[in-house]
């Protein structure tokens, strides 16, 4: 009975580091892509999806669906490991090697922006000053005379 609570134990604290790298994907993901409120609050309930659908699934597997509080402390105490011990070397290391990946996209963005989205603008930019000089609108006179 203790060996297998022992076994559980341990499951649910590799339960906690995988739900750590999970979450280190969603913060990776932030610090490559940088990303607006309601996209983060999107990823955070999707966050938090998956890891309810991890731990009722591990709920499920390893223990019959019975839920212990020992389980729990596991998760935790999984994910604290995780994040203390491994969390800061996995991002560092994952948000260079994206940003490397990323270098030939950025160049070819940065590329197609100047062939194409320059002239444009300076097209616009140019139609609204000749359209605005063409057509002024006459500013009222303040030397209007009172009665």
């Amino acid at each position: 009975m203790v060996t297998n609570q022992a076994y559980l134990f341990l499951i649910f604290i590799v339960n906690g580091i995988i739900i750590g790298l999970l979450f280190d994907f969603f913060r990776i993901s932030r610090k490559v892509i940088p990303t607006n409120n309601i996209a983060t609050y999107i990823e955070d309930v999707l966050f938090w999806i998956l890891t309810g659908i991890i731990t009722l699934y591990s709920i499920f597997v390893f223990n019959n669906g019975e839920m212990r509080l020992f389980m729990f402390l596991g998760i935790i105490l999984g994910a604290f490991i995780y994040i203390l011990t491994l969390s800061s070397y996995i991002i560092k290391i994952n948000v260079k090697i994206i940003n490397t990946i990323l270098i030939p996209f950025k160049m070819i963005y940065r590329l197609i922006r100047k062939i194409i989205f320059k002239p444009i603008t300076f097209l616009i930019i140019n139609i609204r000053k000749s359209f605005t000089n063409f057509v002024k609108i006459p500013k009222k006179s303040k030397n209007i005379v009172k009665n």
